[in-house]
């Protein structure tokens, strides 16, 4: 599912790993050089969790908030929006506040793992749905770098609200007050909304990301700073590794930069295979979320491979549909020239299936080398585990 490359030269060599490779960042581990791991987290992490995207029409939580004629999606993330319109948020809230609906998923168990075997130094999550702490990991191991659910207080007082108020009014779909005396102001969760500053956390503790010995990049884009900054706190001799859909930030510019580009759940199960933890991975995981819960993950991950082998086969159609179309007009073309000049015109048709005919001996000839050319750096990628017998290298080909 995917491909682990390295895009620096092949003749350079890794300052700290004996090659750019899992195995080689599984060993790291296993020596005892990598107690002081820092995790980086985005949204692809819990995709496999089925927590929706609500920018697009196709899932119900747009509905929903489309429904409420929002001026855009991004709209519920306002602060001055949600001063005039909380009802808009709460809709949001009711669809992904922690324990509703969601369960962690493999990756999420992964730094579970992590901090139960003393390894885990830090982890930055930009998200904001707590399945982080849903799997296990202690709360003084996370920074909520966007805020989350884990708590709430009212924009104007800033006093503390009851959490299980809190649960039960996100439950019902209705907006919180604040209960000290003489306020009665809006109560929110502690996310952090357009206009407003990262957590105090964010600053006080991201040189954590300077000491580490190993950084693990999981799910996200690394577009939003200051985030996406973190990365490249940690010297240059610290081993990178990213598991992600394509390659982002500076990663594959650092000699120890080792990149699993596919489904994140994936690319963490086959560290673990490299670190003799899969079984540990799987029993944890599946004894945490249930067996009805692994079956719909599992399920959502074939779906997922299925859509994008057929996104790559409309990709393909759609491509051969302009080439076929450019050959018809060109063919138009040349017999209109040749009509003109008085030479006799060669039926289109006729041509194509000659030229077919050639092709086709060609191919069949002994002489004829049908192998594809290799990429200069085919030495150092290496095919990441399918998913029931499907190869999500095709999700590389359609980003």
């Amino acid at each position: 599912m995917g491909q682990e490359q390295s895009y620096v030269s092949e003749d350079t060599p890794p300052l700290t790993l004996p090659e750019r490779s899992l195995a080689a960042v599984a060993g790291h581990i296993k020596s005892g050089r990598a107690r002081r791991i820092v995790v980086m987290t985005g949204a692809g992490i819990s995709t496999a969790a089925g927590i929706p995207d609500f920018r697009s029409p196709e899932t119900g939580l747009y509905a929903n908030l489309a429904a409420l004629d929002l001026p855009e999606p991004e709209a519920v993330f306002d602060l001055s929006f949600f001063r005039e319109n909380p009802k808009a948020f709460y809709v949001l809230a009711r669809e992904l506040y922690p324990g509703a609906r969601y369960r962690p998923t493999v990756s999420h168990v992964f730094i579970a793992l992590l901090a139960r075997k003393g390894l885990l130094h830090m982890l930055f999550t930009q998200n904001i749905d707590c399945l982080e702490r849903a799997a296990g990991v202690p709360a003084d191991r996370i920074v909520e770098a966007h805020g989350s659910f884990a708590t709430q207080r009212c924009i104007e007082c800033k006093a503390e609200f009851d959490d299980a108020k809190m649960r039960a009014f996100v439950a019902k779909g209705e907006v919180p007050r604040c209960e000290a005396e003489g306020c009665g102001g809006l109560v929110k969760p502690d996310i952090v909304f357009f206009g407003e500053a990262l957590p105090r956390a964010f600053f006080e503790l991201s040189d954590r990301a300077k000491e580490a010995d190993l950084i693990l990049v999981m799910g996200t884009s690394l577009q939003v700073h200051p985030f996406a900054g973190l990365p490249n706190m940690a010297d240059e001799d610290v081993p990178r590794v990213l598991f992600n859909l394509e390659r982002v930030g500076s990663f594959g510019t650092q000699a120890d930069d080792v990149m699993v580009l596919g489904d994140c759940d994936a690319g963490i199960r086959k560290l673990a295979d490299e670190l003799g933890w899969r079984d540990e991975l799987e029993k944890t995981w599946r004894e945490l979320v249930g067996e009805e819960e692994v079956e719909r993950q599992m399920q959502g991950a074939k779906k997922r491979v299925a859509a994008l082998h057929d996104e790559v086969s409309k990709l393909a159609e759609e491509v051969e549909e302009v080439l076929h179309i450019d050959d018809k007009d060109e063919a138009g073309q040349e017999a209109e020239k040749k009509e003109d000049q008085g030479t006799p015109v060669v039926n289109p048709g006729e041509k194509a299936a000659k030229t077919e005919e050639k092709t086709q001996a060609a191919i069949e000839s002994p002489q004829h080398d049908a192998s594809p050319s290799k990429p200069d750096d085919q030495s150092q990628v290496e095919q990441v585990p399918k998913v029931d017998g499907t190869d999500e290298s095709t999700k590389k080909a359609v980003l």
